[in-house]
């Protein structure tokens, strides 16, 4: 049974561990595909361009916008984030469940255009938790790590527009809750009207036949 992929926002803290956590799913499953975001940013140690992001100047950014070529975009801590659109089609098409891992605002720009799509927040187990998990990055000032909090204190308010929280609190355990989130929600049957459709007239003919 042939059926369109679902399109997944993940958002989260700054530390909540998303990154961790898609990279398990990926890693674990094989019917997800990461859309990978255009940023401003500065690529950390380890990311590679066209695989953790497509990093690109200012000027290519707003370039994109006005084209549009991007499902969502924002600016976040001073940068530019955005969802690429043209491969979000192509994987939804081939019956892909697409994750975007995405901010706040990005989210409800991608609900707003796509009301089928599926919002999900990660959340630490305490606010105390997160803030051990940012010092332990090591790769950011005090500064940069309290404006963190404060910009988590904000997103907080918007986590009740989301219909999943998913608690990172154990990897294996939160990518398998979000998984079977994910399989329940390709089981409505607004996701399923062709295969509907079709039993319904299959169910009309043997009985007509019986008649």
């Amino acid at each position: 049974m042939k059926r369109r992929g679902v399109l997944i926002v993940v958002s989260g803290f700054s530390g909540a561990g998303k990154g961790t956590l898609m990279k398990k799913m990926l890693e674990t499953y094989d019917n997800y595909a990461l859309s990978v975001s255009m940023t401003t940013r500065t690529p950390r140690e380890g990311e590679v361009d066209g695989k953790s992001y497509f990093f690109v100047d200012k000027e290519t950014f707003e370039k994109t916008i006005a084209e549009d070529g991007l499902i969502e975009y924002a600016n976040y801590c001073g940068n530019y984030y955005g969802t690429p659109k043209a491969y979000v089609e192509m994987k939804l098409e081939e019956g892909k469940d697409v994750i975007l891992e995405i901010e706040v605002q990005g989210a409800l720009q991608v609900k707003e255009r796509f009301p089928e799509a599926v919002l999900m927040f990660v959340m630490p187990p305490s606010a105390k938790e997160l803030y051990r998990r940012l010092v332990g990055r090591g790769t950011e000032t005090q500064e940069v790590i309290e404006g963190r909090m404060k910009r988590a204190v904000e997103e907080a308010e918007w986590i009740k527009h989301y219909e999943y929280i998913l608690l990172n609190d154990d990897l294996e355990e939160c990518a398998a809750q979000m998984h079977s989130m994910i399989q329940s929600v390709r089981m409505t049957p607004e996701r399923n009207e062709e295969f509907i459709e079709t039993i319904k007239e299959e169910l009309k003919a043997l009985v007509k036949g019986e008649n």
